[in-house]
């Protein structure tokens, strides 16, 4: 029998900038330019310079936790490998908990970006029925046992890309540079704006993760994973700079009052042609990205029932193979958040809840320097602790400006979880290593 070269199945240096690439560009680009100039100004601009910096940091932190382990789990086991059981249970509940948060992001997104280019719905209560419709109806997709394809997925990503690429590139043709005076808005640019703007806009960054955990299925990682991470983040936050300029250059004052700026930025390029090209790839995007949602996001909850974390009955399959009780409950409650408040409020409580997540892992870093300091790594991050440091000390200041509401809202999910703890996490994955 021939032997099989299992570094030929695994990614290569392009391959793993690709897949970083379009884990990171999501739903949040296309709806919050206008969030940030509200806050900021077009001094907002430094805001995503600043969330850039910070996530690299942070991605450093997953890609040197990510090779120490062998199973999946990401930040459940970082945690609970530094700091023991109760923290890595609420670490990995939190897991589910912020999935849901993002899924329902995404149905008040879809809704929002359906408002934009029908104004009639542009209001809460068709918001409210949109996502009541969206949420049952990927329900019943998943309870039937229905998968995402990779047609599906491939549409997605050209659906998404496309539109950004074209207001990046040709709003550098359409530019007014009367729109960025006064840069700095007064009234407008104290340090808690930049927090809750860069807070707010930290939403386009998230998902590198899928990146950094996934280090086993790429060749060579520890040379390749850290500069794919580089080239990687280095093209988001470009693409992201140059929409922004372009949605300021292009609309001045007038994206403070857009819901879906790059649509508008493009009918006032281009013509109601661009702002419709615009708005498909919108609708494709961010709905492709909810229906993929909605079958990973149960199955967060499976997973955590399987390990024993959370009651059993979470895992009950139907005839199709479907988790129904946790596609069920995840909807309920993603449905229940989407009723709350706009795209712009559940991105900035979604970005919160992944510090759940991002904190403990970077501190993980420090602690696993002392506690396997014996073992091989794939990817060590340079400098020491600095960076972690860094990551942390740039996250406790964002949280430290972030309103109390919204804190209650991003982490509240944490005092859910401890009778669970008690019920069943104290039995957890008892063979975990």
């Amino acid at each position: 029998m021939a032997k099989v070269d299992v570094q030929s199945h695994k990614l290569g240096f392009g391959s793993i900038v690709l897949f970083g690439i379009n884990g990171i560009i999501g739903s949040g680009i296309f709806l919050l330019p206008s969030s940030g100039m509200k806050l900021f100004g077009p001094a907002s601009i430094l805001a995503l310079f600043f969330d850039g910096f910070l996530i690299f940091c942070i991605g450093l932190c997953f890609a040197e936790c990510a090779g120490l382990y062998k199973q999946n789990g990401g930040p459940y086991l970082y945690a609970r490998g530094a700091f023991g059981n109760f923290i890595g249970y609420e670490v990995g509940f939190m897991t589910w908990v912020v999935r849901i948060i993002a899924e329902a992001t995404l149905y008040v997104g879809f809704a929002t970006a359906l408002g934009g280019m029908f104004p009639a719905l542009n209001n809460n209560l068709a918001k409210n029925i949109l996502v009541t419709i969206i949420g049952l109806f990927l329900m019943g997709l998943n309870i039937a046992g229905v998968r995402v394809t990779a047609v599906l997925n491939n549409i997605v990503t050209v659906g998404k890309l496309i539109p950004i690429i074209m207001v990046a590139v040709l709003g550098l043709f359409f530019l007014h540079p009367a729109n960025f005076t006064p840069f700095f808005i007064p009234g407008h640019s104290g340090s808690a704006n930049f927090a809750q703007a860069t807070l707010t806009l930290f939403y386009v960054f998230t998902g590198f993760e899928g990146l950094v955990v996934a280090a086993g299925e790429m060749k060579n990682a520890k040379r390749n994973l850290p500069r794919a991470l580089m080239v990687s983040m280095a093209t988001v936050v470009v693409i992201y700079l140059l929409v922004m300029v372009a949605c300021i250059g292009v609309l001045g004052s007038g994206l403070t009052k857009s819901t879906v700026p790059l649509q508008d930025a493009m009918t006032k390029m281009v013509g109601a042609w661009g702002g419709a090209l615009v708005g498909v790839g919108t609708l494709l995007s961010i709905g492709g990205i909810a229906v993929a949602s909605s079958f990973i996001t149960p199955r967060s909850g499976e997973a955590l029932a399987d390990h024993k974390m959370m009651p059993s009955f979470l895992a009950n399959k139907n005839r199709y193979g479907a988790p129904y009780n946790a596609i069920i409950i995840s909807t309920v409650i993603g449905l229940l958040l989407a009723y709350s408040g706009t795209f712009s409020k559940l991105a900035m409580i979604s970005a919160i809840s992944r510090f759940i997540q991002y904190i403990p892992t970077c501190l993980a870093v420090i602690v696993f320097r002392h506690t396997k300091k014996d073992v091989a790594r794939p990817f060590k991050v340079p400098l020491g602790p600095v960076i972690p440091v860094i990551a942390l000390l740039i996250s406790g200041w964002l949280l430290f400006n972030t309103p109390s509401a919204n804190l209650i809202w991003g982490f509240g999910a944490l005092i859910i979880a401890i009778p669970f703890y008690f019920l069943t996490g104290r039995h957890a994955d008892e063979n975990f290593s």
